[in-house]
């Protein structure tokens, strides 16, 4: 089986830096975003198995992210957990509406984030690599 890769998306670089380095740590095919952007286009062109999503980003924020690719036929299949610090009810309900798999606020234990990347993808089949 390969390696199950993961996309972490953060404008802020000690977390994206400490969650990359927890999930390297477990044997995870991580790649880095720091945008809106950049999200999109590693979602398009590597098909991660699940991306870890902050909320409060430049240029695209984490719902815009989230509404492109769960409107995207060919990538609505994608898991995706979002990480945020807005832990309002409101925020909450947009982020279901829009499609999200799971929630979870800041501040956040890295081993809480790794025990969900695995139980998220010994359950998850791998999506099918870009043609």
């Amino acid at each position: 089986m390969s390696k199950k890769k993961i996309l972490v998306v953060d404008d802020e670089p000690f977390i994206l830096r400490s969650l990359s380095f927890v999930l390297r740590r477990e044997g995870f095919d991580v790649d880095e975003a720091r945008n809106g952007d950049e999200a999109l286009e590693a979602i398009r062109a590597t098909r991660p198995n699940l991306v870890l999503l902050d909320v409060m980003m430049p240029k695209k924020n984490g719902y815009e992210v989230l509404s492109e690719v769960k409107s995207d036929p060919e990538l609505r299949t994608t898991y995706i957990i979002m990480l945020t610090a807005k832990g309002q009810e409101a925020d909450r309900i947009k982020g279901m509406e829009l499609g999200v798999d799971e929630y979870m606020t800041k501040p956040f234990s890295p081993m809480k984030i790794v025990e969900r990347a695995k139980a998220v993808l010994l359950a998850t089949p791998s999506p099918q690599a870009p043609t």
